[in-house]
């Protein structure tokens, strides 16, 4: 038998976060109730996890009171199935994931008029369940139909709220490269500069951290949830065991299996790189998200400008590519999501680049100009009203 370790809630306008974590992989079965006004009973979303028991620890409800969630509350439904209600105050749809490293369950709560338009299956079904249903997502634009002369076949919706991401931070350094330099300094200070060319550009800019804390992959998308962002961009360096690899890489969401992805993921994603396989299985059980098209398109727009951009100043920049991989950090938030490679800093002459405050300025200009392009590319009069 599996027990519940910890229950955690994070809240925020329009949409919370209820995080499960286990001593063992569960299969969770969720299903919603509407409210019985005769019985006294709120709408309610109620979660199975079989082979796992409540603990001595998780017998009291949680008080939530945010506006969307009541409160939660854990019971042994069966000798051998924890159940988990969710009372609730407003509702519109949810989503429950299944994760590893550790072993745990995420329910995502989303008020009326949240976020995007609905992802399919999001309702009152789960991406979680048994043999849910695969729907492939769009193929991704060519280079040519970049072009702002050519019609994309998917809508891009208006750009106006940018979440930035500075990848790891306080107990995780992330990477560490030559002269001890650490990934989440580097993160962090791209972050910023990033933010003012943004703002400069008429963009409103939310940083899931804005100093050196510790944060999990979940808090990360929850703040990008909650504070209705339209974009989520992660910012990460690289790192590997040959000293000569360098370049810049960006990636978007899939359950790509192709190595040198599968060792980024395992190391973004702080899990070892069999367990990868998990990972891919599960995005592979989502609509790669209705995000997926749009999620490329801003990839490459991005990754376009950071190469050029810097080639313009700099010799031997290496463009390392648009590609896709498994990333909790994708497909945890709704909205079109990259996460960059901004270089590797186990390359002695990228690592000094990286520490530069110059060189990182040309990184954060190029970066937001390929999203004032993304924001143009779907919809020019409001990218041009913001400036």
């Amino acid at each position: 038998m599996g027990e519940v370790r910890a229950v955690r809630h994070w809240s925020y306008p329009g949409f919370s976060r209820v995080w499960i974590e286990l001593s063992r992989p569960a299969v969770p079965r969720v299903n919603h109730l509407g409210a019985d006004a005769k019985a006294g009973r709120p709408e309610r979303l109620y979660l199975d996890l079989d082979g796992v028991w409540i603990g001595r620890d998780h017998t009291e409800p949680i008080r939530v009171g945010d506006g969307l969630l009541e409160g939660v509350r854990l019971g042994q439904n069966t000798p051998s199935t924890t159940r988990v209600v969710i009372d609730l105050e407003r509702y519109e749809r949810h989503r429950l994931l299944s994760l590893q490293g550790p072993d745990r369950v995420v329910i995502d709560v989303f008020g009326p008029g949240a976020g995007a338009a609905r992802p399919e299956g999001a309702s009152h079904e789960s991406a979680a369940a048994p043999e849910p249903k695969r729907v492939e997502p769009e193929p991704a634009p060519t280079q040519e139909a970049l072009s702002p002369a050519k019609p994309l076949p998917f809508e891009l919706r208006p750009v106006r709220t940018v979440v930035l991401d500075p990848g790891h931070g306080g107990r995780d350094p992330g990477a560490i490269g030559v002269g001890g330099l650490e990934e989440k300094d580097v993160t962090l200070q791209l972050a910023r500069e990033l933010r003012r060319r943004l703002r400069e550009r008429g963009f409103r800019v939310v940083m899931t951290r804005e100093d050196d804390r510790t944060l999990d992959l979940e808090e990360r998308t929850a703040i990008a949830e909650g504070a209705g962002g339209d974009v989520f961009v992660s910012l990460h360096c690289n790192a590997a065991p040959r000293p000569s690899l360098h370049g810049i890489e960006t990636y978007s969401l899939n359950e790509s299996d192709e190595q040198h992805s599968v060792q980024v993921a395992a190391r973004e994603n702080g899990v070892a790189p069999e367990d990868v396989d998990v990972l891919q299985r599960t995005v592979a059980q989502l609509r790669v998200s209705e995000a997926s098209g749009p999620s490329w398109v801003l990839a490459e727009l991005v990754h376009h400008q950071l190469v050029q951009g810097l080639r313009e100043r700099y010799d031997a920049v290496n463009d390392l590519g648009v590609k896709k991989g498994p990333f909790y950090v994708l497909f945890l938030s709704s909205m079109p999501s990259i996460l960059v490679e901004a270089g590797f800093l186990t390359h002695r002459d990228e690592a000094k680049r990286l520490h530069s405050r110059v060189y990182l300025t040309r990184l954060a200009e190029s970066m937001a100009e390929g999203l004032s392009l993304y924001r143009e590319r779907g919809h020019p009069m409001i990218a041009r009203s913001a400036r």
